[in-house]
């Protein structure tokens, strides 16, 4: 399933590839890879509340700023995993969360199989790249917030986000 212009970048109109998520959705599994190569997958987060900040790559100064904020704001609350999914390679997001001194939220990549990408609706088909986008689960995997930010290079609404998990 492709949603053509469904975001733009920098006023540029891209490609969504997969379904676009809306609340009450039953989240769907993705396989993405640790910082170590190992699988991460959906059941890697049982039983806890899930934030999932998608950003198109931690190297540019939005999406720095995404996974710092809720690395901060959200990731230390109770029952509250905050998942950053990116295409970023592992060795490259293990590299800015130890010089970010992210140590609250957990950051996964998508660049084997664009599995996340996918199944969530924000693979950008033309660039090979995940569109900015959060998405709160619930305990029970239950999408209870999906937010895709229109254009690539706006942040996401944060207050919303925290507002969501209350």
């Amino acid at each position: 399933m492709e949603r053509k212009e469904a975001v733009t970048m920098k006023g540029n109109p891209l490609t969504l590839v997969g379904p676009e998520l809306k609340p009450g959705d039953k989240a769907p599994a993705f396989t993405a890879s640790a910082q170590d190569l190992s699988p991460v997958t959906l059941d890697s987060f049982k039983g806890k509340k899930k934030v999932f900040s998608v950003t198109p790559s931690l190297d540019t100064p939005v999406c720095d700023m995404q996974l710092r904020k809720f690395n901060q704001d959200i990731a230390t609350m109770d029952n509250v995993e905050v998942i950053n999914v990116s295409m970023d390679l592992p060795f490259a997001i293990k590299r800015f969360c130890t010089t970010a001194g992210v140590e609250n939220a957990v950051a996964v990549s998508d660049y084997k199989d664009a599995s996340f990408g996918e199944a969530y609706g924000v693979l950008i088909k033309e660039l090979r790249l995940l569109a900015r986008a959060v998405f709160i689960v619930d305990e029970n995997d239950t999408v209870v917030y999906a937010e895709y930010v229109p254009e690539a290079t706006d942040h996401p609404n944060y207050d919303a986000v925290v507002a969501a998990l209350k």
